[in-house]
C-alpha cells in the first residue's frame, strides 16, 4: 500500500533500519552521521518546538539556508503539522527574499546562520519567529530569536502527544511546499506542490531512473532550496533508507567526493564539463603513448555503450549483451584507464543524475565510456520536477529519456512540451493569472520546445522565450550552440546573442584552470586572469576555438564574432540565477558596449570582404 504522504514514506524507512545512517555531515575534520531513529527523533523534538510557537495548519515557513542535517529535520517537522515549507536560496538578496517571504506569507523563518537573520530582519517582511540554526559565538535570544537547539529543548519541554495521530492523517493534496521559480524574465512564482505532488515523483524517478537501495550513499551539494535536489537528493534517498551525505560547499566537491565515497548522485553539467575538461587538459600534455591508450580506451568504453543500446532487452538480462572479445577489452581498458579517473570521484559512483540544463553530447558519451552512467533527465519546478528521464537500461545520449511511467507527456502544435499527471503543480500561490496561463485543459504548459526522436525518447530543443529570430527571419535555438562551445576545455562559459540582428555573436568566459597553463607554455606574461583575457593572443585563440565547436551548425547558427569576458559569471555577480542558469537580459546589459562594439566590427570586417 503506498503512502499517503511524505511523513509517512519516510516513517517506513525508519522502521524498516532504525540504525541505518540516514545523514551524515562534516564536523571538526571529519564525517559524522545521523540514524534514522535520531533523525526522526528530532524531527518530532523540531515539531513539537515549532507548535509551542503557534506553527499549526497551513502556515508558512520559510528555510534559508545551505545543505545541512537540520535541512530535511525542518521540512519534516513543518509538514507534519499540516504547515508548509517555503525554501528561500541563501544566495539571494535582502530585496529578493524579503519578496518571497511576502509573497508566500512567511510568519516563521529557519535561517541557517547570522547574516541570514540580518537578511531577514533587514527587510519589511512581517516575520515573527527567527530560528537560527549555526549561531554564531555571543549570539542573543530574545524578540522573536532563539537557536535550532532552543527549538528542539522547547520540543522536548513541550511535546505533541497527538503528534502522530496528527502526521497520520494528513491527506495527499495537503499543502507541502510553495517553492518560487528562479525569475529569470520577472518576479518571481511561488509553484504549490502537494504531498501527492511529491510522492508521485519519487516514485516514478525511483522506478524508472536509479533503482537506490538503502546500503546507497548520495552526496548533496545541490541546493536543496531546488526541487530538483530537494526531490531526487532528498525524498528519493529517505525514500529507500538509503544515506545522505552533505558537501561542505560545492568549492569542496572534491574532496567530499574522496571522503564520501558515493554511490549516486545528483549533479548538473558543470561540474562534469570540469572533470571532463581536466581528463583532456591533461591528455593534451601526456606522451603520445599515454594519448594513444587513453584513445583506444575511451573507443572501446564507446563500443561497450553502442553495444547496451542496440542490444534486445532479454540479452541485456542474461548479460549477453557484449561479445566476449569486447569484455575483455573492457576490462583491460578500465584496469589501465578507466579506474584511476572513476578513483577521482570516488570510485564507487554507479549512476548520475543530470539535470537543471543541457548537458553536452560528448561529455555524456566520455562518461558512460569509463563506465560512469549519467542520466539525463528534464523536468521544472511546476512539475516536482522530473518529467522525462533516460532509464539505467537503455539511456540514449542526446535525449532527455522517455516520460516518467505516471506522466502524460505531449508536444503542442507549436513544438512545446506540454504534461499532465500526478506529480503536476496545483498551481502559483496568489497568482490565478499566471495559473492560468500554466495550466491549460489540465496541461501544464512547459515555456519548452521538444520532439521526440524515432525511438520515442524525448529531445529538448530551448525554452520558448530564449529562441533568437534574427532579422533574416531564421531562428536559432541558442543552447545547442552553448553547449557545443563550452565543450572546449578552454571555455567556462558562453552565451549567444543576436536577437533582432543578422547574425549571432558569442560572449565566453575564459576556462582559467585550462587557460592560464596553456597561456604559461606559450611564454605570455605572467599576469591576473582578467587582464589575461584581454590579450590579442588569448582573443584569437579563443575566437579559434568557438569556431572548432560550432563548425557542425548552419552558417547562420554560428558566431561571427566572439566577445571575451574577463570575469565569470555567478550568482554574486547577478549573472546567474541560483540554479545556475544564465541570465541572457543581464549578461546583455552588462556588457551592451561590449556586444555593440562586436556588431559593428563584425559588420566592417564583412563589408571589407564582401
Amino acid at each position: 500500500m503506498k503512502p499517503k504522504n511524505l511523513l509517512e514514506m519516510v516513517w517506513r524507512s525508519v522502521e524498516r533500519g532504525p540504525d541505518r545512517e540516514a545523514l551524515m555531515y562534516k564536523e571538526g575534520g571529519g564525517y559524522r552521521s545521523i540514524t534514522y531513529r535520531e533523525m526522526w527523533e528530532q524531527v518530532r523534538e523540531t515539531a513539537a518546538g515549532l507548535a509551542h510557537l503557534g506553527v499549526g495548519p497551513g502556515d508558512k515557513v520559510a528555510i534559508l539556508s545551505n545543505n545541512n542535517p537540520m535541512w530535511p529535520v525542518t521540512d519534516l517537522a513543518v509538514a507534519s503539522l499540516a504547515a508548509v515549507s517555503v525554501p528561500i536560496y541563501p544566495t539571494l538578496t535582502a530585496a529578493q527574499t524579503g519578496y518571497i517571504l511576502k509573497n508566500a506569507d512567511c510568519r516563521t523563518a529557519v535561517v541557517e546562520e547570522d547574516d541570514q537573520l540580518r537578511k531577514i530582519r533587514s527587510t519589511d517582511a512581517e516575520v515573527s519567529h527567527h530560528i537560527v540554526m549555526k549561531p554564531a559565538p555571543g549570539f542573543s535570544e530574545g524578540e522573536g530569536v532563539l537557536s535550532f537547539d532552543s527549538l528542539r529543548k522547547a520540543g522536548r519541554e513541550h511535546p505533541r502527544k497527538d503528534w502522530e495521530d496528527g502526521w497520520k492523517n494528513i491527506g495527499g493534496d495537503q499543502l507541502f511546499t510553495i517553492i518560487h521559480t528562479s525569475g529569470t524574465t520577472g518576479p518571481p512564482k511561488g509553484a504549490m506542490l502537494t504531498h501527492r505532488n511529491l510522492l508521485a515523483n519519487t516514485e516514478g524517478v525511483q522506478f524508472w531512473i536509479v533503482e537506490l537501495v538503502p546500503g546507497d550513499v548520495c552526496l548533496s551539494y545541490l541546493p536543496l532550496s531546488h526541487v530538483f535536489e530537494r526531490m531526487a537528493g532528498q525524498f528519493v534517498p529517505l525514500r529507500e533508507g538509503a544515506t545522505i551525505a552533505y558537501a561542505e560547499s560545492i568549492d569542496t566537491i572534491q574532496e567530499n567526493l574522496l571522503e564520501v565515497r558515493p554511490t549516486v548522485m545528483t549533479t548538473v553539467p558543470r561540474l562534469l564539463e570540469k572533470i571532463y575538461a581536466k581528463v583532456q587538459e591533461q591528455m593534451a600534455s601526456a606522451s603520445p603513448l599515454k594519448r594513444k591508450i587513453f584513445n583506444w580506451a575511451v573507443d572501446v568504453g564507446h563500443r561497450r555503450y553502442e553495444g547496451f543500446i542496440d542490444a534486445r532487452m532479454d540479452l541485456l538480462l542474461k548479460g549477453e549483451a557484449i561479445p566476449s572479445d569486447l569484455r575483455r577489452q573492457f576490462a583491460l581498458a578500465d584496469r589501465l584507464v578507466f579506474r584511476k579517473i572513476k578513483e577521482r570521484v570516488g570510485g564507487r559512483l554507479r549512476g548520475l543524475v543530470s539535470g537543471a540544463a543541457p548537458l553536452n553530447q560528448e561529455i555524456a558519451r566520455f562518461f558512460w565510456s569509463i563506465d560512469i552512467p549519467v542520466l539525463e533527465g528534464y523536468g521544472l519546478t511546476e512539475a516536482s520536477p522530473v518529467i522525462a528521464a533516460n532509464p539505467m537500461m537503455r539511456s540514449k545520449i542526446g535525449t532527455v529519456g522517455k516520460p516518467l511511467p505516471n506522466l502524460e507527456v505531449k508536444i503542442g502544435t507549436d513544438g512545446e512540451i506540454l504534461a499532465r499527471g500526478p506529480s503536476i503543480m496545483q498551481g502559483y500561490y496568489k497568482n490565478e493569472e499566471a495559473t492560468r496561463e500554466a495550466l491549460r485543459d489540465g496541461w501544464l504548459h512547459t515555456g519548452d520546445l521538444g520532439e521526440w526522436d524515432p525511438d520515442g525518447f524525448l529531445r529538448v530543443v530551448d525554452r520558448k522565450k530564449n529562441l533568437i529570430v534574427l532579422s533574416t527571419g531564421k531562428n536559432v535555438a541558442p543552447q545547442p550552440v552553448e553547449n557545443h562551445i563550452t565543450n572546449s576545455p578552454y571555455i567556462s562559459q558562453a552565451v549567444l546573442i543576436g536577437n533582432g540582428r543578422k547574425y549571432v555573436i558569442a560572449l565566453v568566459v575564459p576556462d582559467y584552470e585550462n587557460l592560464l597553463p596553456w597561456a604559461g607554455k606559450r611564454g605570455l606574461p605572467e599576469q591576473d586572469p582578467e587582464n589575461l583575457a584581454e590579450h590579442p593572443e588569448v582573443k584569437k585563440f579563443l575566437k579559434e576555438e568557438v569556431e572548432k565547436h560550432t563548425e557542425g551548425f548552419a552558417a547562420y547558427e554560428r558566431p561571427k564574432k566572439t566577445v571575451v569576458c574577463g570575469k565569470e559569471w555567478s550568482i554574486d555577480g547577478g549573472e546567474l540565477t541560483p540554479t545556475l542558469k544564465v541570465k541572457v537580459n543581464v549578461v546583455e546589459e552588462k556588457y551592451k558596449d561590449l556586444i555593440e562594439g562586436a556588431y559593428a566590427g563584425a559588420a566592417s570586417e564583412m563589408e571589407l570582404t564582401s
